[in-house]
Protein backbone atom coordinates (compact mmCIF):
# COMPACT_ATOMS: atom_id res chain seq x y z
CA UNK A 1 0.00 0.00 0.00
CA UNK A 2 1.19 3.39 -0.93
CA UNK A 3 1.77 5.73 1.88
CA UNK A 4 1.74 9.69 1.46
CA UNK A 5 2.09 12.43 3.70
CA UNK A 6 1.31 15.79 3.47
CA UNK A 7 1.30 18.89 5.72
CA UNK A 8 -1.07 22.43 4.77
CA UNK A 9 -1.14 25.57 6.43
CA UNK A 10 -4.42 26.16 8.24
CA UNK A 11 -6.00 28.80 10.50
CA UNK A 12 -5.24 26.49 12.79
CA UNK A 13 -1.19 25.62 12.59
CA UNK A 14 0.20 23.22 10.84
CA UNK A 15 -2.33 20.37 9.55
CA UNK A 16 -0.26 16.82 8.80
CA UNK A 17 -2.61 14.56 6.47
CA UNK A 18 -1.65 10.77 5.95
CA UNK A 19 -3.41 8.51 3.20
CA UNK A 20 -3.17 5.09 2.48
CA UNK A 21 -4.28 4.06 -1.38
CA UNK A 22 -5.71 7.03 -1.69
CA UNK A 23 -7.86 7.02 1.48
CA UNK A 24 -7.30 9.21 4.68
CA UNK A 25 -6.17 7.50 8.03
CA UNK A 26 -5.06 10.50 9.76
CA UNK A 27 -5.20 13.87 10.03
CA UNK A 28 -3.95 15.95 13.10
CA UNK A 29 -2.17 19.18 14.16
CA UNK A 30 1.19 19.85 13.52
CA UNK A 31 4.09 18.86 11.22
CA UNK A 32 5.93 21.26 8.97
CA UNK A 33 4.53 23.19 5.97
CA UNK A 34 5.83 21.62 2.84
CA UNK A 35 5.48 22.69 -0.77
CA UNK A 36 3.96 19.67 -2.70
CA UNK A 37 1.10 19.41 -5.14
CA UNK A 38 -2.00 19.86 -3.28
CA UNK A 39 -4.23 16.80 -3.18
CA UNK A 40 -8.08 16.60 -3.39
CA UNK A 41 -8.14 16.78 0.72
CA UNK A 42 -6.16 19.77 0.71
CA UNK A 43 -8.61 21.38 -1.15
CA UNK A 44 -11.27 20.31 0.39
CA UNK A 45 -10.07 21.45 3.73
CA UNK A 46 -8.83 24.60 2.43
CA UNK A 47 -12.55 25.63 0.88
CA UNK A 48 -13.64 24.88 4.99
CA UNK A 49 -11.53 26.92 6.31
CA UNK A 50 -12.59 29.60 3.91
CA UNK A 51 -15.94 29.22 5.10
CA UNK A 52 -16.86 27.81 0.99
CA UNK A 53 -17.42 24.02 1.94
CA UNK A 54 -19.41 22.67 5.48
CA UNK A 55 -18.97 18.79 3.95
CA UNK A 56 -16.22 16.74 3.44
CA UNK A 57 -15.92 13.96 0.36
CA UNK A 58 -12.99 11.99 0.54
CA UNK A 59 -12.25 8.05 1.33
CA UNK A 60 -12.07 7.28 4.79
CA UNK A 61 -10.00 4.05 6.09
CA UNK A 62 -8.88 5.20 9.53
CA UNK A 63 -7.47 1.79 11.90
CA UNK A 64 -9.85 1.70 15.02
CA UNK A 65 -11.79 -1.49 16.66
CA UNK A 66 -15.32 -2.05 15.63
CA UNK A 67 -16.75 0.15 18.25
CA UNK A 68 -14.47 3.00 17.49
CA UNK A 69 -16.04 2.97 13.99
CA UNK A 70 -19.35 2.62 15.27
CA UNK A 71 -19.05 5.84 16.94
CA UNK A 72 -16.58 7.76 14.34
CA UNK A 73 -19.73 7.33 11.43
CA UNK A 74 -22.29 9.08 13.99
CA UNK A 75 -19.83 11.59 14.13
CA UNK A 76 -20.10 12.43 9.97
CA UNK A 77 -23.97 12.68 10.88
CA UNK A 78 -23.52 15.71 13.30
CA UNK A 79 -24.35 18.44 10.53
CA UNK A 80 -22.12 21.41 10.04
CA UNK A 81 -23.22 24.25 12.79
CA UNK A 82 -24.34 21.90 15.03
CA UNK A 83 -23.22 20.42 18.21
CA UNK A 84 -24.69 17.52 20.16
CA UNK A 85 -24.17 16.03 23.74
CA UNK A 86 -21.44 12.85 24.82
CA UNK A 87 -25.11 11.66 26.05
CA UNK A 88 -26.97 12.32 22.22
CA UNK A 89 -24.14 10.41 20.69
CA UNK A 90 -24.80 7.96 22.72
CA UNK A 91 -27.92 7.06 22.28
CA UNK A 92 -27.36 7.73 18.48
CA UNK A 93 -25.20 4.68 18.21
CA UNK A 94 -27.64 2.87 20.19
CA UNK A 95 -25.82 2.28 23.05
CA UNK A 96 -26.59 1.72 26.74
CA UNK A 97 -26.30 4.91 28.82
CA UNK A 98 -23.18 3.30 30.82
CA UNK A 99 -20.84 3.72 27.83
CA UNK A 100 -21.19 7.08 27.59
CA UNK A 101 -17.15 7.27 28.50
CA UNK A 102 -16.46 4.23 25.92
CA UNK A 103 -18.25 6.98 23.37
CA UNK A 104 -15.65 9.92 24.54
CA UNK A 105 -12.82 8.05 24.71
CA UNK A 106 -13.92 7.06 20.93
CA UNK A 107 -14.12 10.50 20.53
CA UNK A 108 -11.38 11.62 21.45
CA UNK A 109 -9.27 8.63 19.76
CA UNK A 110 -10.32 10.09 16.15
CA UNK A 111 -7.96 10.17 14.05
CA UNK A 112 -9.21 12.45 11.40
CA UNK A 113 -9.45 16.02 12.80
CA UNK A 114 -11.60 18.47 11.41
CA UNK A 115 -12.50 16.04 8.40
CA UNK A 116 -14.79 13.82 11.21
CA UNK A 117 -16.07 15.98 13.26
CA UNK A 118 -15.84 15.52 17.31
CA UNK A 119 -15.65 18.79 17.72
CA UNK A 120 -18.90 19.15 17.50
CA UNK A 121 -19.31 16.96 20.46
CA UNK A 122 -19.70 19.37 24.13
CA UNK A 123 -20.60 18.40 27.60
CA UNK A 124 -24.21 17.69 28.23
CA UNK A 125 -24.00 21.82 30.10
CA UNK A 126 -23.10 23.09 26.82
CA UNK A 127 -19.14 23.10 27.86
CA UNK A 128 -16.23 22.92 25.39
CA UNK A 129 -14.65 18.95 26.67
CA UNK A 130 -11.80 17.86 25.31
CA UNK A 131 -10.25 17.43 22.18
CA UNK A 132 -7.16 16.01 20.76
CA UNK A 133 -6.61 19.56 18.91
CA UNK A 134 -7.29 21.42 21.91
CA UNK A 135 -10.04 23.44 23.25
CA UNK A 136 -8.68 26.76 21.68
CA UNK A 137 -9.18 24.74 18.11
CA UNK A 138 -12.14 23.52 19.13
CA UNK A 139 -13.36 26.84 19.82
CA UNK A 140 -12.53 28.62 16.55
CA UNK A 141 -13.63 25.60 14.70
CA UNK A 142 -17.06 25.80 16.11
CA UNK A 143 -16.66 29.73 15.35
CA UNK A 144 -16.22 29.03 12.12
CA UNK A 145 -19.06 26.91 11.96
CA UNK A 146 -21.05 30.07 13.40
CA UNK A 147 -21.83 27.83 16.54
CA UNK A 148 -20.04 29.99 19.00
CA UNK A 149 -19.38 33.77 18.35
CA UNK A 150 -16.01 35.05 18.15
CA UNK A 151 -14.48 36.73 21.15
CA UNK A 152 -13.00 40.20 21.48
CA UNK A 153 -9.38 40.66 22.26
Amino acid sequence: MTTKQTTMDSPLGPLTIITQAGALTRIGFGGDPAAGPPDEAVRQLTAYFEGARTTFDLPLAPAGTEFQQRVWAALDEIAYGATISYGELTERIGAPRDRIRAVAAAVGANPLLVVRPCHRVIGADGSLTGYAGGLDRKRELLTLEGVLQPTLL
